[in-house]
């Protein structure tokens, strides 16, 4: 299950030096608005300490864990909807990805301009957030003429149309379309509209290093995640020990980067669940209150299809019986059938037949 989060912003807000952090890779990080063009491509896994005790137990040949696609994507401005910027270009990408980060400048820094001329997290948020809204404006009008006109000679197509014309009413008014009470059946009715404001939602707070511990002010009713990006990206270059090292000197527990990885995971309701052998060690993505047989299809379609049973042990048992003779020898290895709910950290092997 591929899992896409666009991370976005004002130029020079720190999205380019965020990305370097997460992926290691070289991207254009200039101090000027529009450096990043095309949009930077990343898959970073996803930190997750259950991987590694399995693989340190299991000593496979290779290990393949959850991962995410990072798309870093060029600054919007004021406009952006108007193509302002190359706006609409940027937007286009955002309209890809399955959820946001949006990166909000609150370090001070003399020597990288902001593109408003000074720093505002709060106008900078809402910023983007008219910028998204009058995007989706645009596309609701489009969207509502051609319903309209369908509506005529297909009925079935009116509750698609009423909840069409409340979304539109209700970002007109300046809010986006996500925070609009709707039940999941009108949810799913506007699926196929691609709303940019529709889209799950995380702020990173790009804060200064003196500021790691401070209190930061909510943006839409959430904590915005803290993360000194210039830290970060000072953090990926180290190896393992000498991270440790610089993480005790700055006063963290970990990077910053891995709460952004692990809460983006978790933004869309998904969860891991494991294989676990000697060819090999993986960590498989799934969407939480997911029955086995859709959890087997996400390693082929043929496994659940012929979904037979799905031999079950926690991670928990794993963890402390340590093999998994010794996990069915104690009774842990549990036998579920196509109406169990998989539970995250789940160690499974699964059998079918086609």
């Amino acid at each position: 299950m591929a899992l896409s989060i666009g991370i976005v912003g004002l130029p020079n807000v720190g999205k380019s030096t965020l990305f370097n952090a997460l992926t290691r890779k070289a991207v254009d990080a200039s101090n000027y608005p529009f450096a990043t063009i095309e949009p930077n491509v990343g898959v970073v896994p996803v930190p997750d300490p259950r991987v590694d005790r399995l693989v340190e137990l299991v000593k496979p040949q290779r290990t393949v864990p959850a991962v995410v696609e990072f798309v870093d994507i060029a600054g919007l401005v004021k406009g952006a909807n108007e193509g302002e910027g190359l706006g609409n270009q940027f937007l286009a990408n955002i309209r890809e990805t399955d959820a946001i980060v949006e990166v909000v400048r609150f370090f001070s820094d003399e020597n990288v301009i902001h593109v408003d001329g000074k720093v505002d997290p709060l106008s900078d948020v809402e910023t983007i957030r008219t910028e998204l809204v009058l995007a989706d404006l645009g596309t609701m009008e489009r969207s509502l003429t051609r319903l309209e006109r369908e509506v005529k000679r297909d009925k079935a197509l009116e509750p698609k149309l009423a909840i069409a014309r409340r979304v539109e009413a209700w970002m007109a008014e300046g809010h986006r379309a996500s925070t609009m009470p709707m039940t999941a059946e009108e949810r799913e009715l506007l699926r196929d509209l691609h709303l940019l404001t529709m889209k799950p939602m995380l702020y990173v707070a790009n804060i200064d290093e003196s500021a790691i511990g401070t209190d930061l002010p909510e943006i839409d009713g959430v904590r915005p995640i803290p993360i000194c990006a210039k830290i970060e990206s000072e953090m990926a270059d180290l190896d393992a020990e000498e991270l440790v090292e610089y993480l005790e000197m700055e006063g963290l527990e970990e990077p910053g980067l891995n709460t952004l990885i692990r809460e983006a995971y978790q933004l869309l309701g998904l969860q891991s669940y494991f294989t676990a052998g000697v060819q090999e060690v993986r960590a498989w993505t799934v969407r939480v209150g997911a029955k086995a047989p859709e959890a087997a299809g996400v390693i082929h379609s043929d496994f659940e299809r012929g979904f037979i049973k799905a031999e079950t042990i926690s991670f928990a048992d794993y963890d402390a019986l340590e093999t998994e003779a010794a996990a069915k020898a104690a009774g842990k290895l549990r036998i579920e059938g196509k109406e169990y709910v998989v539970k995250d950290g789940d160690v499974m092997h699964f059998r079918f037949n086609v």
